[in-house]
């Protein structure tokens, strides 16, 4: 794949880039580009990388609503980088990878549950310029959830916009991954309100 990143690749080198190509390449079988990009600045990406980490230590909320709610984050913002990932994430964890491919349209589907349905209309909401959040739509998911579970759920979506955002508007692209469970990216979400 050719890449068009706004920000160029940068030469990975050292100690430290050797570990981080090797960890990169065991994970995912190649350099993933954002570590590329985002060599320019070590210290962004050994906080970005810190970040994740710790937060794949989160266990109060499903791993599965956080896949849902972070692709349909991906969706909206147009990251095909995460989207891609995620379908090769959710292949290698075990998760349903033709639902987890059905997130960018998750409105005329009929593959997903109430409770995963309110969890991806939570992370558009939550992903909207002013959040559009209702009263409602956060007293279901409380109730479904419980307190702990659902501060987890929006730290999480916060997150996953923080990734697709910076990856979106660095120009970082699908890379491919989803080739190993042999889905390719749904970019383009259906009947999702307008940014605004």
């Amino acid at each position: 794949m050719t890449s068009n990143t706004r920000v160029p690749k940068a030469e990975i080198t050292g100690v430290y880039g050797a570990v981080m190509k090797r960890f990169s390449k065991k994970m995912f079988g190649q350099v993933a580009e954002p570590l590329e990009v985002m060599w320019h600045n070590k210290a962004v990406l050994k906080f970005y990388l810190s970040l994740g980490q710790k937060a794949q230590k989160w266990s109060t909320c499903d791993e599965n609503l956080k896949s849902y709610a972070h692709m349909a984050v991906a969706s909206l913002v147009g990251c095909t980088w995460c989207l891609d990932l995620g379908y090769f994430q959710a292949s290698n964890e075990g998760l349903d990878v033709a639902k987890a491919r059905e997130v960018p349209r998750w409105r005329e589907s009929d593959v997903f549950t109430a409770l995963e349905r309110d969890v991806m209309e939570y992370a558009e909401a939550m992903s909207q310029t002013r959040p559009s959040v209702t009263d409602e739509l956060s007293a279901r998911l409380l109730t479904q959830l419980g307190a702990p579970a659902m501060v987890e759920l929006t730290a999480w979506v916060a997150l996953a916009n923080l990734w697709t955002r910076t990856n979106t508007t660095l120009g970082i692209e699908a890379q491919g991954f989803s080739a190993a469970c042999g889905l390719a990216p749904l970019a383009q979400p259906s009947g999702v309100p307008s940014l605004g």
